[in-house]
Parts: C-alpha cells; structure tokens; sequence
C-alpha cells in the first residue's frame, strides 16, 4: 500500500512541475539555428509570470534595446524583462506580452511546455492564430 501511495504522489508532483515554466530557458536565433540568450522566467507577487534576459549567448547589435518604444527603451538587454504579464490556464500559460528586443515590438504571447521544451508563440495581439512559435530549451 505504500508504495502505491508513493507512486501516487510523485505522479502528483511530476505533473504539477511539468506544467510550471519557471525557471532559466535557452533561445535559439531563428535565422542562424544557434543559442542566443538564457532567458529567467518568474512568477511575481500579483501572480503573473514575466521574464528577463540574465546572460546573452552572441554579440548583439546593441547592448540595449534600442527600437523598444515603452518604458524598456534604451535599457540594457542583460535584465530586460521581455515577458510581461502572463497568467496561467490549465497547462497554458497566456494573456501577456512579449517583445523582440531586436525589432522591438511587443506581441501577444502563449507558453506552452512539453518535457525539457518550453513553446513560446508570440503572435499579434489582435489576430492570435497568426504569429510564430519558438522552442526554448531548459537550462539545466
């Protein structure tokens, strides 16, 4: 019987665990295959989940984030926080934003994790189905 309890309950906590995305992420650059940043993803006091470059992977253009046009314009990339505002749905995590520090444009974002994948779907706020998808990897 203990032992099926036990199986029990870390089936209870894999599944919990498995659908939380906090925690350092690795991007890929699109158009070169390669990693470009790690990314921390947090859940602040209000609930919501935000995250923000801690280290760059390649040489950036720009140090800091120089087409953004909100409140995260000109700020240095290490620290900025380019997801903003997510919330959690069943195993979904959406409702947020998150910006492209090389164009700087915010788009309406979507996380989703498979296993050790985080898939990271920024798409326009207004028309959600069209936008594109990211897969960030786990920082172990």
């Amino acid at each position: 019987m203990k032992k099926i309890a036990f199986a029990f309950v870390a089936l209870f906590f894999a599944t919990l665990s498995y659908a939380q995305i906090e925690g350092k992420w690795k991007t890929i650059d699109d158009e070169t295959g390669k990693p470009k940043s790690i990314v921390e993803i947090y859940k602040k006091s209000d609930g919501k989940y935000y995250g923000k470059i801690v280290q760059l992977l390649i040489k950036p253009e720009h140090n800091t984030c120089v087409d953004c046009s909100d409140d995260r314009k000109n700020k240095p990339l290490i620290g900025l926080e380019i997801i903003r505002g997510l919330s959690k749905n069943g195993n979904e995590f959406s409702g947020g934003t998150i910006v492209n520090p090389k164009g700087g444009k915010e788009y309406g974002c979507k996380i989703t994790r498979s296993g050790d994948k985080l898939n990271v779907k920024g798409s326009l706020k207004s028309l959600s189905f069209i936008g594109k998808t990211q897969t960030w990897h786990a920082v172990k």
